[in-house]
């Protein structure tokens, strides 16, 4: 290909520099870093409505609580979906003891409910179980990995009944050892 000796204006250089300039600050956001709670979110969304768990999830994951959130999945059939919020029982972020901690699945199924259209928010914490060196953990055969050591489920018809349930403790699980154990 032959070498172009048509000289270029400073006119033409300009406008080419200030449209690569535009090219780049429009293409920022999408090469910049990315947000947290977005990132979040898509690593911790699980089910067959993926998107929804990812929307739920930029919602709880844009505030820190004391509790993690494991994971968010959402399932679905038809125009029916339900939401799983699965909480770790240990290394909290802060103080908890149960009327903390029951706060903040109330808060955390709220923000649920907001973020979607979900008809159902299941809430449940576990534990890790220690199991032998040799044990079976996947399979037919295979010994439990984890405890639930709380569970609720909360319909959104319930309206915002639900948190004074949830605070008496009706229709709610709590394993004894493991709720003695916060403070």
């Amino acid at each position: 290909m032959p070498t172009s000796r048509k000289v270029i204006s400073l006119h033409g250089c300009a406008r080419l520099a200030a449209g690569a300039c535009v090219a780049a600050l429009a293409l920022r956001p999408a090469f910049g870093a990315p947000d947290v709670s977005a990132v979040d979110a898509a690593a911790r969304a699980a089910g067959n409505r993926r998107p929804t768990a990812i929307a739920i999830g930029r919602a709880l994951f844009a505030s820190v609580f004391p509790v993690q959130v494991l994971k968010v999945r959402v399932d679905g059939a038809g125009s029916h979906e339900i939401a799983g919020l699965v909480l770790s029982g240990r290394k909290f972020h802060g103080r908890v003891d149960p009327a903390i901690f029951t706060d903040e699945v109330v808060t955390l199924v709220r923000k649920a409910f907001a973020a979607s259209d979900v008809e159902e928010v299941d809430v449940w914490t576990t534990l890790p179980i220690v199991v032998g060196a040799h044990a079976v953990v996947a399979g037919d055969k295979a010994e439990p990995t984890t405890r639930i050591v709380y569970g609720a489920t909360v319909l959104r018809s319930e309206g915002g009944a639900f948190a004074a349930r949830l605070r008496a403790g009706t229709s709610v699980y709590w394993y004894a050892p493991w709720k003695a154990s916060l403070r």
